[in-house]
């Protein structure tokens, strides 16, 4: 079978690997679209910092069951699927109290285990999710993406009501006001690139600002009025845009954390403080984010079609690397076809 190896940051070689076969408790997948995220480009340009090479990249993907093993119940061959990457060791204190997604020995698959990028791929039974028959490729491989938003909303607690700030319209921010305004939310959607911004509103999220020609301030007064905003979810992992959320958010507020922040960033603590704001972190999701995100995309309240800037065939695994480098903000998800 196919199977495309990132031997060094750059460099995707591709391979025949014998086809794996599925053991006891398993399920053997075939993979029809993988998602190339934020993620897997820190790799691609060798800035990611836990990932080794050779790496098997994609953890964003949609599948048919094409075998299962034995003991195996509830998952029939032909169904489309996809998996959660996350192999965890459910012995420390964050997997004995049910936060595996935050285990202590965690590894994702495509960064510090394989990931899907070749035709099979096995994977443990409990660990598939089925999609419905409506759902179309690039549907399931935004069932990650969209599961992590479900899942830092969720961190945010009851949203029904309150003024939302989101802080970046990248897939995530995308995905994430989306989920916000399902909760409940008002929301406000903000970002430098008016090509997201736009996208943004194609995905139902019409309150949208770009920081290059108001602040956060003016834009929540725009939008909000008097009331400010309670909460705001940073999308993009800059020290700007954390900057900005601890200076206009209402005092007692409360800011989760998604961004991945290639240098530390500067917080006006005193600020914090004075303020009493709430600052939440929040990594990846569990298996119920998968099954809420499958929920929100069949009952069509989240958008994704818009979403899907252009695919690309296995074989030219590289060059969507390529073309999201030269599209730049013009960009949102590239996809991989198998």
């Amino acid at each position: 079978m196919r199977q495309a190896v990132m031997t060094s940051p750059g460099v995707i070689e591709h391979r025949n690997v014998p086809e794996p076969a599925p053991g006891p408790g398993q399920v053997l997948l075939r993979i029809k679209r993988i998602g190339v995220c934020g993620t897997d480009l820190h790799v691609y340009h060798g800035k990611h910092p836990f990932t080794p090479y050779p790496v098997v990249q994609g953890h964003e993907f949609s599948a048919v069951v094409e075998a299962v093993g034995k003991g195996v119940k509830g998952i029939e061959v032909g169904r489309k699927a996809t998996a959660t990457p996350q192999e965890v060791c459910g012995k420390c204190k964050p997997c004995l109290r049910g936060d595996y997604n935050i285990c202590d020995k965690l590894k994702v698959r495509g960064f510090q285990a394989p990931g899907v990028a070749q035709d099979l791929f096995v994977v443990e039974a409990e660990k598939v999710v089925l999609l419905p028959d409506s759902f179309t490729p690039d549907q399931g491989a935004l069932i990650e993406p969209t599961a992590v938003a479900v899942h830092s909303t969720g961190r945010a607690g009851d949203m029904k009501g309150k003024n939302v700030a989101v802080l970046g319209a990248g897939p995530i921010g995308n995905l994430v006001a989306q989920v916000a305004r399902c909760r409940g939310a008002n929301v406000l959607i903000t970002d430098i690139s008016d090509f997201r911004l736009e996208k943004a509103k194609e995905c139902g999220t019409p309150a949208t600002s770009n920081p290059k020609r108001e602040t956060l301030g003016e834009a929540s007064k725009r939008v909000f009025g008097e009331e400010g905003f309670d909460l705001a979810l940073e999308c993009v992992g800059i020290e700007a845009t954390m900057d900005a959320a601890v200076e206009y958010i209402n005092k007692g507020g409360d800011i989760v954390v998604l961004g991945v922040f290639g240098e530390k960033p500067r917080i006006d603590m005193s600020v914090v403080g004075d303020r009493e704001l709430t600052i939440i972190g929040t990594l990846m999701y569990k298996y119920e984010d998968y099954v809420k995100a499958v929920e929100l995309i069949a009952n069509a309240q989240v958008i994704t079609a818009p979403l899907v800037t252009k695919r690309f065939p296995f074989e030219r695994y590289i060059d969507a690397y390529h073309f999201i480098e030269k599209q730049g903000d013009k960009s949102l998800k590239v996809m991989i076809d198998l």
